[in-house]
């Protein structure tokens, strides 16, 4: 789920005339200085992060003064909350509260319709002291929202009346406005105050969107439609990118550790299935190995896609070994990641040892690429199936990285091949990329390969190959085309030559 910060949460609830603190969001101790003068008060500074319990973290201070309210800032910016870095705090008038209220809309996943519900205890620890007397709850019509004489009437069944009962459901009814038109999985309020003076307003809120969903919403300025712990990083962003523009299977990156050394035991991490990912963590772990990133690929990806993830996981500088491995008994067809692999590990003229584990359809042919692959490669390339565990593979990937510790070739960095284009050439475009074919080193072998790899793209006219189908039909034939390049280079001459950019990583 894609989470809000609670000043963007805010501003959504401000949008449906739901009352909320005066205040704003400051990046410096100096912003939060002028803003508290402008409140003119007691104010609370509040760290900006995806996460619950901030109290409890110290990230909430209450500030007298406005040099209160700059240290309390100064303090809390750049403080760390797991791997997120706190860079805004959000600085608002400290309410004057009577009591203090719940009030929230999730996805009730089994009724498959949102449920709001609203409970007399709100604040800190609701979850412990809410009673079910104090609760009430209602399903959603998406199509109606929550009607006011709905609310009204649900509302006064925990006792209210007048114009409390009036201001506390019409913020019900804002509230509902907010999780319904922006597709939220949660929109909450916590607490939902009742001022001395008589005013309800939203003290806290917390609102994630339907991943999904975020598409449709870019207004929010939701960078990743993912539930992460961080900002996003820039190959966070890069990997997002690669996943939205190419349908075929799922991609999801997560980077878990910037900033280590060679020999710290980092391994760039590339499964297939979430279940048989979590197992294969665990079993480099076990090994005594640390995880540079998740990416979990499934859904049957095309080479293309699993090149793109291979390059963005093999841009972390420093990685002791690439290890791949998912559930074992994917219904994907296998070779296609491991063309999309050995591309990779060409291009990148692999250094690291890489174990792969391909289980499932086709594995005894992706391993074999993988194989071939090894011979233009410096480092140690070893595939298996599904009947190899992961903690054989992972003790491989032990032996492999320990092995290598002591071989002077796999301390060299990874740079990315230079590719010079030829002078006498096939080129054509494809979906997000271009072709080139070196017509000079098209040999027989050369075109053998082509016909029998590339399908029905190719003719061989001349002892040359030229192409059988139209622009829009070779647009799509990105993972024929990769396995063309990997074969030919395999079995024949390096004739053929697949340029996929991608977006700011190396193009």
């Amino acid at each position: 789920m894609a989470r809000l910060h609670e000043y963007e949460g805010k501003r959504l609830l401000s949008g449906v005339r739901i009352a909320v603190p005066a205040g704003r969001v400051a990046s410096s101790a100096d912003e939060a200085r002028s803003i508290a003068s402008q409140i003119g008060g007691p104010v609370v500074v509040k760290i900006q992060a995806w996460t619950t319990g901030r109290a409890n973290l110290g990230g909430i201070r209450f500030a007298d003064t406005t040099d209160q309210a700059a240290d309390a800032a100064r303090q809390l910016l750049g403080m760390k909350i797991g791997s997120f870095e706190v860079d805004k705090v959000l600085v608002e008038q400290k309410l004057d509260v009577a009591e203090e209220y719940y009030a929230a809309v999730i996805i009730d996943d089994a009724a498959r319709r949102p449920l709001l519900m609203f409970s007399l205890a709100g604040g800190s620890g609701v979850e412990e002291r809410a009673r079910r007397e104090t609760v009430v709850t209602r399903h959603l019509d998406v199509t109606r929202g929550l009607p006011d004489y709905e609310a009204r009437n649900l509302v006064r069944r925990l006792g209210f009346a007048g114009r409390k009962l009036a201001a506390v459901s019409a913020a019900l009814v804002g509230l509902a406005k907010v999780a319904i038109s922006n597709d939220a999985r949660t929109a909450e309020i916590n607490p939902l105050v009742l001022t001395r003076d008589g005013k309800v307003v939203a003290a806290d809120c917390r609102v994630t969107v339907d991943d999904y969903a975020v598409y449709r919403h870019p207004e929010l300025g939701i960078e990743i439609a993912r539930e992460l712990d961080h900002p996003p990083t820039s190959l966070e962003r890069i990997a997002y990118k690669v996943e939205t523009d190419d349908h075929r299977g799922t991609f999801y990156f997560a980077q878990l550790a910037e900033g280590f050394k060679q020999g710290d035991g980092y391994l760039g991490f590339h499964g297939a299935g979430g279940g048989g990912s979590m197992m294969s963590m665990d079993a480099i772990t076990k090994a005594g190995f640390k995880i540079a990133n998740f990416t979990d690929t499934s859904g049957n990806p095309s080479a293309a896609k699993v090149y793109r993830e291979a390059m963005i996981i093999l841009a972390q500088a420093n990685l002791d070994g690439y290890f791949g491995s998912g559930s074992g008994v994917a219904s994907q067809e296998q070779y296609h990641s491991a063309y999309g692999l050995a591309k990779a590990f060409y291009e990148m003229n692999l250094s690291i040892p890489a174990v792969i584990r391909l289980g499932g359809n086709s594995e005894d042919r992706a391993v074999q690429i993988l194989a071939d692959a090894r011979r233009h490669l410096p480092a140690a390339v070893e595939g298996y199936r599904k009947d190899d565990t992961p903690a054989f593979c992972a003790e491989r990937m032990r032996a492999l990285v320990d092995a290598g510790a002591r071989d002077a070739e796999s301390q060299l960095p990874m740079t990315r091949r230079a590719y010079n284009p030829p002078d006498n050439a096939l080129t054509f475009a494809i979906s997000g990329g271009t072709v080139t074919i070196d017509l000079d080193k098209c040999d027989e072998a050369t075109n053998a390969v082509l016909t029998e790899y590339g399908g029905p793209i190719f003719e061989i006219a001349d002892g040359k190959p030229a192409l059988r189908l139209s622009a829009e039909e070779v647009a799509g034939k990105d993972s024929e085309l990769i396995a063309c390049e990997v074969e030919c280079r395999a079995k024949a001459n390096d004739a053929v030559y697949v340029h996929l950019p991608i977006r700011g990583l190396f193009d």
